[in-house]
């Protein structure tokens, strides 16, 4: 009896020690429960979330750029974008090369989507074909089983409709490269485009606005099963340029095949109504990474289309540069209306001799007929009397020498040349030879189409120092524009020798003159030298334009206004390598002006 008692009390004390251990154990469990399920529940929703959701960027809509009507010259379009998350794709390079089955990728865009995988975490998205047509869209969703880690993003991509007219003002926009500063979250979202020259690059950050996020429900394969939530940001910053559009397609189409830029100001204003520069290049080409094969034909095109030559070629001024010498001589007390010099073709500076383009000379003149003929005689000994450092003066009061600053890209300041500057940079003494030069726009002067205009604006505005812009002034900021120190009197006496370049009989324009309902044009023709004529050459009989190779020849340059009685509209022309400003220059001009009083731009 004993015996069995004794048993009965040892089960039951090892039946009440696992019901113990079991009910402690159970205790562990619920309270360990208990701590997920409440105490961490929301750390644990938050990382099933960041399982099942997934939340990225949405580029903003870049703003739109129109011309000073309202028409679109920079917009965008839809674009389909195939993206892989290197996470979701398990095998890449199957992944890859299953999708270049479908839709061909070239070994340099395989090379490029190699590279931003390895630079790039797995999570992040990158672009593997951007422009998919619908075909394209829905081979990829067809075979979506087969591309894991592939999806097709809805966006839009910038487009230019008026293509290679508009591309040096413009410039383009283009994928972020491992050059540029990463101070924004949206440069590692694929697909997205920042400025990178011209008005798309200085006003970038206006245009383009604020980026969204898109929170996406995704299974285990990361699969897109729902969107969740969708904040869509800003839209970037429209911009209104103060382009006509008509009036840049107009002076871009007068140039036909020749090489060069114009620019069309609103003398009152400063506006800048037309900027060209040609031969031009699509910027479409570039927005989404233009091709080696493209890029190299652009690279080596002797034209030098990638160059805005408006701003940023640099070139002697020619005779249109007679215009500065005289303001700067007539202001100087140097001459006046009734100084005359004798031109007989030619004139000894020291042991050299200068010619006049007319080898049989000018005779006679004053300073309106000297600017009416072009006399180079006439400009030498103005020149030598008046002495470099009053020409720079007037040259840089009028807006040449120093950069402009209107926002685009490389914009050279040109030379306007000083004693000091001679001798800082040769280490030699100006002569009597270098102002004779400096008096007809040769020598060591370099300007640049955009300061042709703004010189000759704010001559024929009565003086007043406008400055160009693409951005209409305020009523305020004009009111401050102020008036430079010429004298009035002066001004008229050079409009009066440009209103004879074109309108007097035997002006150097006279073949480019118009009369619309009583609006006529002044102006100054250039023709500028791009090599040395030898002595040999002078005495055998100097080559013409036609003989000589493309590079070889002149330079064609004319700086016009209209209408000659109350100046709205300059424009500064130059031809390279035009061979002649009277013959090919100003007709160009002639057309761009016409056109500018016709569209009545306000």
């Amino acid at each position: 009896m004993n015996r069995n008692g004794e048993k009965s009390r040892i089960l039951m004390r090892r039946v009440l020690a696992v019901i113990f251990f079991n009910l402690l154990a159970f205790s562990v469990i619920v309270a360990r429960l208990y701590f997920l399920q409440v105490k961490e529940a929301d750390k644990y929703k938050m990382l099933s979330d960041e399982n099942r959701i997934s939340t990225r960027f949405l580029i903003p809509p870049r703003g739109m750029i129109y011309d000073r009507n309202g028409v679109a010259i920079a917009r965008n379009e839809q674009d389909f974008q195939a993206l892989l998350t290197a996470e979701q794709s398990g095998d890449i390079d199957e992944t890859l090369r299953t999708f270049s089955q479908i839709v061909p990728l070239s070994a340099e865009e395989e090379q490029k989507i190699y590279k931003e995988l390895k630079n790039r975490r797995r999570f992040i998205p990158v672009k593997l074909k951007d422009n998919l047509s619908w075909d394209e869209v829905s081979k990829i969703l067809l075979h979506a089983p087969d591309l894991p880690g592939v999806e097709i993003n809805e966006g839009l991509s910038r487009y230019y409709p008026y293509a290679d007219i508009y591309a040096h003002v413009l410039g383009y926009v283009g994928p972020v490269s491992d050059k540029d500063k990463k101070d924004n979250p949206l440069y590692m979202v694929p697909g997205f485009k920042i400025g990178k020259s011209g008005l798309e690059r200085f006003f970038d950050y206006k245009l383009q606005g604020k980026g969204g996020t898109i929170k996406l429900e995704v299974n285990a394969y990361g699969r897109v099963m729902n969107e969740i939530e969708r904040n869509s940001g800003e839209e970037g910053e429209s911009l209104n340029l103060t382009i006509d559009a008509e009036l840049q397609k107009a002076a871009y189409e007068a140039f036909g095949e020749e090489s060069g830029a114009a620019v069309v100001l609103n003398v009152r204003t400063g506006e800048i109504l037309a900027l060209v520069s040609t031969p031009s290049f699509d910027p479409n080409l570039f927005t989404n990474g233009i091709s080696y094969k493209h890029w190299n034909a652009l690279l080596n095109n002797e034209r030098t289309p990638l160059v805005n030559k408006a701003v940023s070629g640099q070139y002697s001024p020619g005779s249109t540069f007679k215009v500065v010498v005289a303001l700067a001589a007539l202001e100087a007390g140097v001459i006046d209306l009734n100084t005359r010099f004798s031109c007989s073709g030619g004139l000894d500076v020291g042991n050299i001799r200068f010619h006049c383009w007319r080898h049989s000379g000018h005779g006679s003149l004053n300073v309106v007929e000297a600017l009416k003929h072009s006399c180079d005689i006439f400009f030498y000994e103005t020149a030598m009397k008046l002495g470099i450092d009053k020409i720079q003066a007037m040259a840089v009061k009028l807006g040449m020498g120093n950069v402009i600053e209107v926002g685009l890209d490389n914009e050279k300041g040109g030379i306007i040349p000083t004693k000091a500057w001679k001798k800082a940079r040769y280490g030699t003494s100006w002569t009597y030879g270098d102002a004779a030069n400096a008096g007809i726009g040769q020598g060591y002067v370099l300007v640049t189409p955009l300061q042709l205009a703004t010189m000759l604006a704010r001559v024929v505005n009565g003086g007043y120092a406008i400055q160009p812009t693409f951005v209409k002034p305020t009523e305020k900021e004009l009111s401050k524009v102020k008036r430079l120190d010429i004298s009035t009197k002066n001004i008229e006496i050079v409009k009066r020798g440009m209103f004879e370049v074109v309108n007097g009989a035997g002006g150097t324009a006279g073949r480019a003159r118009f009369d619309i309902d009583g609006a006529l044009m002044g102006g100054k023709t250039g023709t500028t030298q791009v090599r040395r004529i030898s002595m040999k050459e002078r005495s055998s009989g100097i080559l013409r334009d036609e003989q000589l190779p493309w590079r070889l020849r002149n330079h064609a340059l004319f700086i016009g206004f209209t209408p000659v009685d109350n100046p709205r509209f300059a424009v500064a022309v130059v031809v390279e390598h035009g061979s002649s400003g009277s013959g090919v220059a100003a007709p160009i001009a002639s057309k761009i002006l016409q056109k500018a009083l016709q569209l009545d731009i306000k």
